[in-house]
C-alpha cells in the first residue's frame, strides 16, 4: 500500500531543512512520525564540568544544530508541531525522543498544537559510557514521548500481551555502525520496536531529523514506506548505505 503524500516523496531522504520539507507532503498522508530531533542542550552540557565533550570525538555538544537558542529552537519545534499535525492521518501517531530536563516544553508544544498527550516513557542503555562513576549516578536513559492525532487511541499491535513505556536495549552496536557513525543514533532494536506496534505493513513513517536512518531502516525492514529529511549530506550518504544493505538481504 503506497502512500497518499507526493510519488516523489516517498522512500528517499530529502536534504533539506525538515519545516520546509514536512510543508510538501500531502494533509493527512502520514501514519507515525517517529524522530529524534536536537535537544539543544549542547550548550548546557559544555558548561558542565564534566568534560563529557573531550571524551568522544563527535559528542553532540559540540555539534552546532545542538547549540541554538533556546527560544529559536522553541519556535522551530512549535511551528513544526503545527505542520505536523496536518500531515498524520486521524489517529496517526507520533513518537518523539527527548532529554529529560526538557520533557515538559515538548509536551506543551505538542498539546497546544493539537496533539493528544498519550505517555512519557524511558528508554535504558544497558551499556552506558560509565563517565564519572565514582562521582555521581551513570547517566543511562533518554525520554520519549507518544502523541495521537485526534482521538486517544490509534494503532497499537500487542497482540494481547501487556506493553510497559520502559525499552532496554543496549547502546548501538557497532555493526550498525559500519557505514559512519552519528552522535545520537539509536539502536534499530528500539526504533523497531515503535515502528512495530503503531504502524502496519504498507504505511508510512516520517521521521524530520533521520540523522543516520535507524527509524528509515526499521520502516523498511517491517515493510513500511518512509519519507526522511535531514540537512547533511554525509548523514543521508550513511542512511542510503544501511538502507540499500537491508534491501539487498530481503
Amino acid at each position: 500500500m503506497m502512500s497518499d503524500s507526493p510519488i516523489s516523496l516517498i522512500n528517499k531522504i530529502h536534504e533539506m531543512d525538515c519545516l520546509e520539507g514536512v510543508k510538501l507532503l500531502d494533509n493527512a498522508s502520514v501514519d507515525l512520525v517517529l524522530t529524534d530531533p536536537p535537544y539543544n542542550i549542547g550548550k548546557h552540557m559544555k558548561s558542565r564540568a564534566s568534560g563529557i565533550h573531550r571524551l568522544r570525538e563527535n559528542h553532540f555538544s559540540i555539534c552546532e544544530w545542538d547549540n541554538i537558542e533556546e527560544e529559536q529552537w522553541n519556535c522551530h519545534m512549535t511551528d513544526l508541531a503545527t505542520s505536523l499535525l496536518d500531515k498524520l492521518k486521524p489517529g496517526g501517531a507520533l513518537i518523539i525522543f527527548m532529554a529529560v530536563i526538557k520533557v515538559e516544553t515538548i509536551k506543551k508544544i505538542f498539546e497546544e498544537a493539537g496533539f493528544y498527550y498519550k505517555t512519557t516513557g524511558t528508554w535504558h542503555k544497558k551499556n552506558p559510557m560509565p563517565r564519572n562513576m565514582n562521582l555521581t549516578f551513570i547517566n543511562s536513559t533518554e525520554s520519549w514521548l507518544y502523541f495521537t492525532k485526534g482521538k486517544p487511541s490509534g494503532t497499537f499491535n500487542n497482540n494481547g500481551k501487556a506493553i510497559h513505556d520502559f525499552f532496554e536495549t543496549g547502546l548501538t552496536p557497532a555493526s550498525e555502525k559500519r557505514f559512519g557513525k552519528h552522535p545520537t543514533q539509536k539502536p534499530l532494536q528500539l526504533m523497531a520496536e515503535f515502528v512495530r506496534l503503531l504502524t502496519n505493513e504498507g504505511e508510512t513513517i516520517l521521521d524530520p531529523f533521520c540523522g543516520s536512518g535507524t527509524s528509515l531502516v526499521a520502516a523498511k525492514s517491517l515493510g513500511r514506506d518512509f519519507i526522511g529529511f535531514d540537512l547533511n549530506a554525509e548523514y543521508i550518504d550513511i542512511s542510503m548505505k544501511r538502507i540499500n544493505e537491508r534491501e539487498e538481504k530481503k
